[in-house]
């Protein structure tokens, strides 16, 4: 991920845990744009700077997920904090992001939300088909928790009428199998949301797909 993210971390990580936690619980009740969906309040409460970067930027994609993270900030009263975050935005690619925080949070802590598997993961990897490509007919037979997937999706990647056909099928399997079905319209981003979805929900079965 690029600047953004690293601008909305630093944010983040210049935090106080109480302020963090005021945050969290602001994203679950702020104004958002008509269509976007909301993090699952579940989620939300374990989740440190680091986790909750990733999961904005995963959930909203880069520019919404700032401009919500500034938002949130302003309502809290942290009007600094949010100048800071546009600045560290304006100074565009290639800034440094200031602030020690935010130097001592890059790849080390990586395997801290899934070992090397997730770090490799979130490095660029050799060119070659999607994740959700290569696994399509393993997860179509082994994913079990298909509403919280469908959830992530809703409004991103699946239209209304999409979730509902998804969700009208019997089992498990022909949920996945229907879901699949409107990949080929999907971009890179859509496949993206559906693999965090996926480690989210089912990290041993993703994992255990990587190293396979």
């Amino acid at each position: 991920m690029g600047d953004v993210r690293e601008a909305i971390l630093e944010a983040l990580e210049n935090l106080t845990p109480e302020e963090l936690k005021k945050f969290k619980q602001k994203l679950l009740w702020v104004q958002l744009p008509e269509g976007s969906g909301r993090l699952p309040r579940g989620t939300l409460q374990s989740m440190d700077a680091l986790d909750l970067t990733d999961k904005l930027v995963c959930f909203y994609l880069e520019e919404p997920a700032a401009r919500l993270t500034d938002t949130v900030l302003r309502d809290m009263g942290m009007q600094q904090t949010a100048e800071r975050l546009q600045r560290t935005l304006r100074r565009g690619p290639g800034a440094q992001p200031a602030g020690p925080a935010c130097l001592a949070s890059r790849q080390p802590r990586w395997p801290l939300r899934g070992g090397r598997a997730h770090a490799r993961a979130l490095l660029p990897g050799p060119p070659g088909p999607h994740f959700v490509d290569r696994h399509r007919a393993a997860l179509i037979s082994r994913v079990t928790a298909v509403g919280p997937v469908l959830d992530a999706l809703y409004a991103h990647a699946l239209t209304e009428e999409q979730y509902e056909a998804v969700l009208a099928e019997t089992t498990n399997p022909a949920k996945m199998r229907k879901l699949f079905s409107f990949a080929p319209a999907w971009n890179l981003t859509c496949k993206d949301r559906l693999l965090q979805a996926l480690r989210d929900t089912q990290p041993y079965l993703v994992e255990e797909l990587e190293q396979s």
